[in-house]
């Protein structure tokens, strides 16, 4: 990648620096900021309906590196907000197909696809290769999965989660602010996922909370502002609110509390099915 060189309003630039010509007017990004992107790696598991919006805005802003992992295929009923996708690719692996798409939107960034679902076993591997994870999919046991390893793992993790024309977002710094066990210390019955999945969802919802989920992380990369560690972002999109919840890590907490008692990943027997928003 080219060495980014600092622009001001006005100021024309060429090649490859004039993609990132925006955001190197700005005083958070600049040249420093936008070297901490290309320095970047992040690994977003799920490139569903969350997935979308996050891979594309991360590439377009420049990280680095990125890896998608889904092992899910294109179904007809994905197209209402999984918009790296079309038509004519129902059928195919999500995860080849996403990589193509941030690869053309971007061509100068690395992108590996992993074709796969997350689970304890490639979970080491995969988290070891990213400086930070992004956690798009679109169930309980995925979420615990993924929260547990950002913790035993250190890595810093940005969740999003939809349902309807809701959404959350939040961040976890492991040991310091709340996980995803600290937010749900007993996970919902098999009952209970099903009823909120079958509240269905509007694609609109998924590119907000997506949106929102892919600048905190680029905030974090280049440092600056709040990317919602130790607080919880809810979004009510029926009625336009927006309201921001104090997160405190629980001392208590299985995973991330004073005295853990899961020291290695595992897998959940409830709602097993791993897949993307």
């Amino acid at each position: 990648m080219k060495k980014a060189t600092q622009a001001c309003p006005g100021q024309s630039v060429t090649g490859q620096d004039s993609r990132y010509e925006r955001q190197l007017w700005m005083k958070q990004v600049g040249t420093a900021g936008q070297r901490r992107l290309e320095r970047a790696s992040v690994l977003v598991v799920g490139a569903g309906g969350l997935g979308s919006p996050i891979l594309l805005y991360l590439a377009a802003a420049g990280i680095g590196t990125l890896g998608i992992v889904d092992g899910d295929t294109v179904s007809l009923s994905n197209l209402n907000r999984q918009v790296l996708y079309s038509t004519q690719e129902i059928g195919q692996p999500k995860a080849l197909l996403a990589k193509d798409r941030v690869l053309a939107l971007n061509p100068d960034i690395r992108v590996e696809a992993y074709p796969a679902r997350l689970d304890p076993d490639n979970a080491y591997a995969l988290f070891g290769a990213y400086d930070m994870v992004v956690d798009a999919t679109d169930n309980y046991s995925s979420r615990y999965l993924v929260s547990d390893a950002a913790v035993l793992y250190n890595k810093p993790l940005f969740v999003g989660a939809v349902s309807n024309l809701y959404g959350m977002a939040f961040t976890v710094i492991p040991h310091e602010t709340a996980c995803f066990r600290c937010l749900y210390p007993k996970a919902p019955t098999a009952t209970m996922a099903r009823k909120e999945r079958n509240r269905g969802i509007i694609g609109t919802n998924p590119g907000i909370i997506g949106s929102i989920v892919a600048q905190n992380v680029l905030k974090y990369v280049v440092g600056s502002g709040d990317w919602l560690a130790g607080k919880l972002l809810l979004v009510d999109g029926e009625d336009n609110r927006f309201d921001l919840v104090p997160l405190e890590r629980n001392p208590q907490c299985r995973i991330c509390g004073d005295k853990p008692t899961i020291t290695e990943l595992f897998s959940m027997k409830k709602d097993t099915r791993q897949s993307s928003c």
